[in-house]
């Protein structure tokens, strides 16, 4: 093989790599709507598609809400295991970069995850 056709095989091979690589996307949960009880977190993320190292943005109404990454138990249970956690965020938005697997999440405020304000992810 001559050194222009090695070069070139070399480059196909960069271009291949690089075609396979999924760039990471930002999901603001919601929508429009945000991170707040009006809302079917359930309905909001069937049909997306999501993968690890994607973003999850949640806003919500600033002293209103707040949002926790939980394990799976939390998650069922929506039993906040501190005090400080169930305390609203004051600062209205929160980011999440999504593992692959399951991701939890929940409104630490007392009874707002009872009342619908959770959201199981599943990242490819």
């Amino acid at each position: 093989m001559g050194r222009y056709s090695a070069g070139l095989v070399v480059l196909g091979l960069l271009a291949l790599a690089f075609s396979t690589t999924v760039l990471a996307e930002t999901h603001v949960v919601g929508d429009s709507n945000g991170w707040d009880l009006s809302v079917s977190f359930d309905s909001w993320a069937d049909g997306k598609v999501f993968a690890a190292g994607d973003t999850l943005v949640f806003n919500y109404k600033p002293g209103a809400h707040n949002v926790l990454a939980v394990d799976a138990a939390t998650y069922r249970s929506c039993k906040v295991g501190s005090s400080a956690d169930s305390v609203a965020a004051a600062t209205g938005t929160a980011s999440f970069l999504l593992k692959k697997g399951v991701n939890y999440y929940i409104c630490g405020v007392p009874g707002h995850c009872a009342a619908g304000m959770k959201l199981r992810v599943v990242a490819n």
